[in-house]
């Protein structure tokens, strides 16, 4: 399966359930998971996006060590997704705008945690590879950016 496709699944997965599980790397190489809320815009080029303060361990994380790992999985829990990528932190006020729009409903927690409005930046995952796992049909799909695997 193509690239392209595998994306839209998960764009489409990402939709219905709303959340997914980042894992970065810390100081000490080791993996450290979260639950987030990520969305993909109209104009994703193959990206994923969530908001994170820019004094929390996740964006020192990304800013020692870009390379992340996105789960995901269909309501149903028929599927389930691996997304491997390069994270940044991007400061840009209309991005964090379009972002918040998609996914503000569901940020409470993330609120509570960062305190203050003004550290939010967005977290940018540009998709390298995608691996998509079908319990029900037990197919199994892999593929690179650029080409399929």
């Amino acid at each position: 399966m193509e690239f392209s496709n595998l994306l839209g699944t998960v764009i489409s997965m990402l939709g219905q359930s709303k959340f997914g599980i980042l894992t970065t790397i810390d100081e000490e190489g080791f993996p450290h998971s979260r639950w987030m809320t990520p969305t993909a815009l109209g104009r994703t080029n193959g990206a994923i996006y969530a908001v994170t303060a820019d004094n929390l361990a996740k964006a020192r994380q990304v800013r020692a060590n870009p390379k992340v790992a996105w789960g995901f999985q269909s309501r149903d829990l028929g599927a389930v997704a691996c997304l491997r990528g390069l994270a940044r932190l991007v400061v840009d006020p209309l991005l964090a705008a379009e972002v918040l729009e998609s996914i503000g409903p569901n940020l409470g927690v993330f609120w509570r945690l960062s305190g203050d409005p003004r550290r939010l930046v967005v977290l940018e995952t540009k998709v390298k590879q995608i691996s998509l796992f079908n319990s029900v049909t037990l197919e199994h799909f892999e593929a690179e950016a650029g080409h399929a695997v």
